[in-house]
């Protein structure tokens, strides 16, 4: 069984790579579309890397950064939900 700490660090490593992907919300992003676009924020910047984006998303643009790391954090939550039920189901 996972910690919570572990959790949440993993939980907000996703929301900041899904904040720092090209992925939109009005995209209406599927599961499989929101893991590929973490995946390739991840690859791309690097955990550290996607995090100094979401900073300065805040600092140049606070009142468009809040709205979409809410998106990020709800929509990234939902896909791995969705994911771990997929993998469940598969085993």
């Amino acid at each position: 069984m996972r910690s919570a700490t572990y959790d949440l660090t993993i939980s907000t490593a996703r929301a900041d790579a899904l904040f720092a992907s090209t992925l939109q919300r009005s995209d209406h992003p599927s599961a499989v579309e929101v893991h590929r676009a973490i995946a390739a924020a991840l690859a791309s910047f690097g955990i550290e890397g996607c995090a100094a984006r979401v900073a300065q998303a805040y600092g140049e643009h606070p009142e468009t950064a809040a709205p979409r790391m809410r998106w990020a954090r709800a929509t990234a939550g939902r896909s791995a939900v969705t994911r771990q039920a997929h993998l469940s189901r598969a085993a």
